[in-house]
């Protein structure tokens, strides 16, 4: 399955950006598919996206439990694009995971923004 979606490039309109909780809500179900079918078919030669995987764990509690708020997930994503060299996308993947790379870089723009 593939799924597309639109990412937005710095030239875009700023008004035009989703909000974190926007983006979540966009994200979120695809997310929760593709992680963990990702760090189960790549985690043997990736075993970074074990890692990627609990932070995006994380990720999703934290956001839950804010509700209307948009939480503190400075430190998570600071983490993600440590670990992910900012969401560089290894040569040796299928598209689920670049889908899923892509996905988070939406999320942290958001949070960012």
């Amino acid at each position: 399955m593939v799924i597309q979606y639109a990412i937005c490039d710095e030239g875009e309109n700023m008004s035009e950006q989703l909000s974190f909780k926007q983006t979540m809500r966009k994200h979120l179900k695809t997310l929760n598919l593709y992680v963990p079918v990702v760090a189960r078919v790549h985690g043997e030669h990736h075993p970074e996206f074990h890692q990627v995987k609990a932070l995006f764990d994380a990720i999703s509690a934290k956001t839950k439990e804010a509700s209307t708020r948009v939480p503190d997930l400075d430190a998570e994503f600071a983490k993600l694009r440590d670990i992910t060299a900012d969401y560089t996308v290894p040569g040796d993947v299928c598209e689920s995971y670049e889908a899923v790379y892509s996905m988070l870089a939406d999320l942290d723009r958001a949070y960012q923004a």
